[in-house]
């Protein structure tokens, strides 16, 4: 059984934005839940799980910034397009875990002090 490129392409492009939902799904599931009963550790994975999400998605903008090349084949272009996202994830997690931006202790000190956690 062959898979054409058109075939491969639009699976390409059906598991990016798959992958994406799933990511974006995730974060607001734990952020929507009920957080009255979460541990110390619980609520700052989730306020560190946000930060990490916060620079990926300012690392997307930056990205944008940056001219594209006109003749990048359609298929290779999505196939790009993934291992992007794969490595803008991975660095933004590795941003926060390596550097302390703040983000996540801010909100973790408000949510303990507006929701009396």
């Amino acid at each position: 059984m062959a898979i054409g490129i058109d075939g491969l392409s639009g699976l390409l492009d059906q598991t990016y934005t798959s992958a994406a939902n799933t990511s974006a799904d995730a974060l607001q599931g734990k952020l929507g839940g009920d957080l009255s009963t979460a541990t110390d550790e619980e609520l700052m994975g989730v306020c560190k799980e946000f930060e990490a999400y916060f620079v990926e998605q300012v690392l997307k903008e930056i990205e944008k910034t940056i001219p594209k090349e006109e003749d990048e084949d359609a298929s290779m272009s999505q196939l790009t397009d993934f291992y992007k996202q794969e490595m803008m994830q991975s660095l933004s997690k590795q941003i926060c875990s390596q550097q302390d931006l703040g983000l996540a202790k801010q909100m973790y000190e408000q949510m303990k002090r507006n929701y009396s956690l």
